[in-house]
């Protein structure tokens, strides 16, 4: 058997050496489809392992509670997607953090209330759309950030303050040490106590571009925008022994303060881990269809040159069939040609599609997903594409009578 698999593989090559044009063709359409399902696997992988990194570094004792909606996945993407009222279904508030901290192991809560508002400087400098962050002046503990300079947020203040990315800290005032001075968010004046330093970071669980943000007080910020809700509250436990134990308790405790309503999720561990950012999960969907209509082209194009193959070599198979190749054969050597095609094709796209991944992290904050399961998902739809598109012309070849392949000269 070992022999008979190897004198058709043999078969097989020589065959598509003689046409390498055509070969190189056909193995590029298959190519195209599987090296676009390793970028979008790359890039998902990227985003949940930057995301799981960053976690990890926070530490195991982080619980998140969020809000969550009843519609299907799909719809409420593309409810955010499409509608201005994104921001306007959280049904979290500043006393569920109160409600939160009094809970026995909680060492501390923050929320964050994100709104996209105009800042203008002292000068006549405007940014018509920047990240307005709502929270608390535990949000700088619980997530392990450090200040450029200055100070972080104060409950205790008399005067509204504000704590500013970097990127956002240039953009609005020319440089990035602006402490001291003031910022006009809503017709509020706000004093620049304290500058993030920069992180370069802006996939996150937070779904915030830090580098890009301005800090305020939670309290202040729901005074001068009525519409203004909580999208996430942060927690840190005081030990990592109870963390499951504990966000029960959150979950139950909110429960009861909301009368029954249960729009919300309280997250830890890896579950916090989510891909973020709604478009994300609306491009890898319509790349994927692409990819899989990409695979479907370059396995008619495996049909097509197979059966091109099986015409002109009509006199081969009579020649064979004449000297006892069996139908089972046939059937064999032309479908090891089409797995050949299929294969070479899966680790052209393998090679071109990490190589678009490494192109890309050179302007992305993504490293290149690398697993054995995406080689192993190469493989398979590789191996799946050649034996669907290779099978009928297989067939065909198997089922030609020995007699008029013989008299046919092509």
């Amino acid at each position: 058997m070992a022999l008979l698999l190897r004198t058709h593989y043999d078969l097989a090559k020589s065959s598509l050496k003689r046409n390498r044009s055509r070969s190189f063709l056909t193995c590029l359409g298959i190519s195209i489809g599987v090296a676009s399902i390793i970028l979008i696997l790359s890039l998902i992988g990227s985003v949940t392992n930057l995301i799981s990194t960053q976690v990890a570094s926070i530490g195991s004792d982080l619980i998140v509670v969020r809000p969550t909606s009843t519609r299907s996945t799909v719809d409420s993407v593309i409810s955010e997607l499409t509608t201005s009222t994104q921001y306007l279904k959280s049904n979290l508030t500043l006393k569920d953090v109160a409600t939160i901290e009094k809970i026995e192991g909680v060492a501390t809560a923050s929320p964050l209330a994100v709104s996209v508002n105009s800042l203008h400087g002292e000068t006549e400098t405007t940014v018509p759309s920047a990240t307005v962050v709502g929270t608390s002046s535990a949000f700088l503990k619980i997530q392990n950030l450090s200040l450029k300079n200055g100070t972080f947020l104060r409950e205790d203040s008399e005067t509204p303050t504000a704590v500013i990315g970097t990127k956002l800290a240039n953009a609005l005032f020319g440089t990035s040490e602006p402490v001291g001075k003031t910022l006009s968010l809503l017709g509020q004046r706000f004093i620049i106590v304290g500058v993030l330093a920069e992180v370069d970071d802006p996939i996150n669980f937070n779904n915030i571009d830090l580098d890009n943000a301005v800090f305020v007080s939670a309290s202040v910020l729901n005074n001068i925008d009525n519409s203004l809700q909580i999208q996430q509250i942060n927690i840190r436990t005081e030990t990592t022994d109870s963390v499951k134990q504990i966000a029960e308790t959150i979950k139950e405790r909110l429960v009861a303060s909301k009368s029954g309503d249960t729009n919300f999720a309280v997250l830890s561990g890896d579950d916090i881990t989510h891909p973020a950012g709604s478009l994300m999960f609306i491009v890898s969907g319509i790349l994927t269809v692409v990819a899989g209509i990409s695979l479907i082209v370059g396995g008619i194009g495996v049909m097509n040159i197979m059966l091109v193959s099986v015409a002109e070599r009509t006199h081969e198979i009579g020649i064979r069939k004449a000297i006892g190749a069996s139908s089972s054969n046939i059937l064999l050597q032309f479908l090891i040609e089409a797995l050949i095609l299929s294969l070479s094709g899966g680790l052209l796209g393998f090679i071109l599609g990490y190589g678009l991944s490494f192109l890309l992290c050179l302007i992305t904050p993504f490293n290149p997903f690398i697993s054995w399961q995406i080689l192993a998902i190469t493989f398979g739809v590789s191996l799946g594409t050649g034996l669907l598109f290779g099978l009928y012309p297989a067939l065909k070849a198997a089922r030609k009578n020995p007699i008029y392949s013989l008299k046919f000269w092509g």
